[in-house]
Order: structure tokens, then C-alpha cells, then sequence
């Protein structure tokens, strides 16, 4: 009987080592990049909350471009970006669903024009460099409708992101339209110039995502709810003031500057607490809905044909991890 009883004891060691060793799933891997919303999960990295939480998540650091071109690829689970982008995305190469609402964009998004211009609507007959189809294009275009102008009033120069800076400064073009860090590059390079608007003219004209493949949140739905979680821990985290030192010096740290640098960053990105979320998360026409916001976009990338036919933007989010906290 004791020899019977070992046996079976070394069955069930055999079985907890090939659970825990080969049958043990990967971890989830989320693409991440320098945006203040998306960098703040380097807190709960930093201090070890998804591994409390029971959840297994590796983080995968790129550029923002390069980030969605990996999620496409199938080399991440997951990727943040707008939900603009998830679905030019979604048409063109891997549809995703937006999980998580980390933040709108609240003037960190800039039209920022050459000294002498301090209005969109001087912008008339000018040339914007501005990344074609990506967001601040569509923050431009409402800039030019909010100003009583059109789009044909402007000649866009198609310019990527990350060059926008050295072109206005070249004057090669009179205003660009890109996010941070290199709108504010813009602003530091031209001396006098200026952000004739930004995305705190329009909230909720950009919402930022963690977007998921679909089929492992069918299949790992437990693991992104704790993902969820924790994203809420570090939400609760960033709203006590007692903690911003330490926050900026974390953000900071992850992109390799000062955290008196990084500070205005930050509070150009308005990051959501639950009920302001859930809030978003309601279906309504406007930009004060998520839905509303991407349906915006949605007839944005149509009409300029990012992609030929209207989406079935529902697919492409899910609140339903948010909700759960709530109850």
C-alpha cells in the first residue's frame, strides 16, 4: 500500500511539473510606446502589480508606427493605440477589440504653426505637414471645419510624424500637425512658433486603447481581466497627488528624460478614471462617446480612403472588462 501510495504521489508531482513547466501558457505581450497614457503602465511594471494580480504580461517597447506593424504581424497579443489607428488597422491588416480606455488626448495633439500665424484660419492657402490618415490629419481637418474652412484650403504635405519638426523648421511647410514628444520639439525648434490648436479644442476626438486580438480575449478573457484590473490600480495610483513625484520620475525614466520635462507631457493626456470611463464607454453620437468618437474617425478614413467601406465599429470595442470592475 505505501509503495502504491508513492507511486501515486510521484504521478501527481509529474502532473504539477507538466502543468507548471510544458503546459504552462506564454505570457500576454502588449506593444506599448511614447505616449504618456501608455507609458503610465510602467508603473505597474515597475512595481511588480501584475505579478500580485496572478497575471503572466510582457511588455514590448516600439515605436508607435512599429507597435501597430507588430500586433499586424502577429509577434504581440496586444497593442495601445487610437482608436482611429486600431481601425485603420483592423481594415488593412488584423482587426483588434479596444479593452481598455487609458485616456484622451487633452493637447498633447498640436497644429503648430511658423512664427507670424496664430490662427487656423490663417492657414488659408498654406502648406501642413502632417502624416496622411493618422490622427492629427483628422485633427487638422477639424480644425479647418471648426474655423469655417475646408480641407482644399490648405495643401497638405504628406510628412512622417517624427520628421515634422526639422520640416518646419526647414520651411518646407507653414504649420505641421503631430502628437508629443514631437510637437513640443516643434514648438522648441522654431522660436515664436506656435499651437494655433489642439486636441484640448476638440476632447474626445482622439481616445487612447489597449487593443487585444480577438481570439485571445476569447480564450484568455480571465488574464485581461486582470490586465483590466491593475490598469485601474495604476489609474487610482496616478490620481493621488502624493504620488506624482514618484509617477513623472517612472514615466520619465522610460523614455530617457527629466521629469520637470516630462510633466507637461502628462498633463496634456487626460487619463480616465472608472466612472469617467464607463462614461465614455455609453453609446452616444458625440465625442464624448468612444463610440461616437470612432464612428467620427470612421467617416474620416472613408472619405479620404484609408479604407473603401464604413466599419462595424462595435466590433472593434468591448467594455465589458471595464463594466465588470464597476459591479
Amino acid at each position: 500500500m505505501k509503495l502504491i501510495s508513492n507511486f501515486k504521489k510521484s504521478l501527481a508531482t509529474l502532473a504539477l511539473l507538466a502543468s507548471t513547466t510544458f503546459g504552462q501558457a506564454e505570457a500576454l505581450k502588449i506593444a506599448y510606446s511614447d505616449w504618456p497614457g501608455w507609458v503610465a503602465w510602467e508603473i505597474a511594471i515597475e512595481k511588480g502589480w501584475f505579478e500580485k494580480a496572478g497575471v503572466d504580461v510582457e511588455f514590448l517597447w516600439f515605436d508607435y508606427v512599429a507597435s501597430m506593424d507588430a500586433y499586424a504581424a502577429g509577434k504581440v497579443d496586444a497593442v495601445c493605440m487610437t482608436n482611429g489607428d486600431a481601425l485603420v488597422t483592423g481594415a488593412t491588416g488584423k482587426p483588434s477589440v479596444g479593452i481598455i480606455i487609458n485616456d484622451y488626448s487633452n493637447g498633447n495633439d498640436m497644429i503648430v504653426a511658423k512664427p507670424g500665424i496664430t490662427s487656423v484660419k490663417e492657414l488659408k492657402g498654406k502648406k501642413v505637414g502632417v502624416e496622411e490618415g493618422f490622427v492629427c490629419h483628422l485633427l487638422l481637418l477639424k480644425a479647418l471645419e471648426d474655423n469655417g474652412l475646408e480641407p482644399d484650403d490648405v495643401e497638405i504635405v504628406n510628412t512622417p510624424t517624427d520628421k515634422t519638426a526639422e520640416v518646419l523648421k526647414s520651411g518646407a511647410v507653414d504649420a505641421i500637425g503631430a502628437w508629443q514628444p514631437n510637437s513640443g520639439n516643434a514648438l522648441k525648434a522654431v522660436n515664436g512658433s506656435t499651437a494655433v490648436y489642439t486636441s484640448k479644442n476638440a476632447p474626445g476626438i482622439i481616445y487612447d486603447l489597449l487593443s487585444v486580438d480577438a481570439e485571445s480575449l476569447a480564450t484568455r478573457k480571465d488574464e485581461w481581466a486582470k490586465v483590466v484590473k491593475v490598469w485601474y490600480q495604476v489609474v487610482d495610483y496616478l490620481h493621488d497627488e502624493d504620488n506624482m513625484d514618484e509617477a513623472l520620475k517612472i514615466l520619465a525614466a522610460r523614455v530617457d528624460v527629466k521629469p520637470e520635462e516630462y510633466e507637461p507631457f502628462f498633463k496634456g493626456t487626460y487619463i480616465l478614471s472608472l466612472d469617467e470611463a464607463l462614461a465614455k464607454w455609453e453609446k452616444s453620437e458625440g465625442l464624448e462617446s468612444v463610440y461616437g468618437s470612432t464612428k467620427f474617425v470612421d467617416s474620416f478614413n472613408v472619405k479620404f480612403e484609408v479604407y473603401e467601406k464604413p466599419l462595424e465599429i462595435e466590433n472593434y470595442l468591448d467594455p465589458s472588462l471595464t463594466k465588470a470592475l464597476k459591479k
